[in-house]
């Protein structure tokens, strides 16, 4: 499979971005935002979902891939229910949305289970996923109770 690289410059981009990254793993140490240059950055082990399928007769493969994941014009940025403190926290990702402010600015916010959030104050929306490498096989199926 040809490595992914993606541009988000509207709603409807980011919601094609935020498909891509459901279930996402990382570290807190994996995100870092670069003040001066307006622009937060994370690496995450995000699950291929448009590889995800089951082979009959044979226990389930799936796969996983490193990408990097960049948002540009980040004005600020707020976390609820992460500690600094615990680089080595995993966080796993649920979805990216944008929530309109001041046309074109808002808040793009990054919804991560156990009830974590990263949220960036945006003057637009501006994003970039890339595939860093290779995908390795995992026989782990992401799951979500439906309450």
């Amino acid at each position: 499979m040809e490595l992914l690289k993606l541009v988000a410059l509207d709603e409807e981009d980011l919601q094609v971005l935020s498909a891509h990254l459901q279930d996402a793993v990382l570290k807190v140490s994996d995100c870092t935002f670069f003040a001066r240059e307006k622009r937060f950055v994370l690496a995450a082990n995000r699950f291929v979902w448009e590889e995800a399928k089951r082979r009959l007769f044979r226990k389930p493969t799936y796969q996983r891939r490193r990408t990097a994941l960049h948002f540009n014009r980040v004005t600020g940025v707020k976390t609820h229910g992460i500690d600094q403190n615990k680089p080595d926290d995993v966080l796993s990702l649920l979805a990216i949305r944008f929530i309109a402010g001041d046309s074109p600015s808002g808040t793009i916010e990054l919804t991560f289970s156990a009830n974590a959030a990263i949220r960036l104050s945006v003057e637009c929306i501006e994003a970039q996923m890339t595939d860093l490498g290779s995908a390795w096989e995992t026989t782990s199926l992401p799951r979500h109770d439906v309450v």
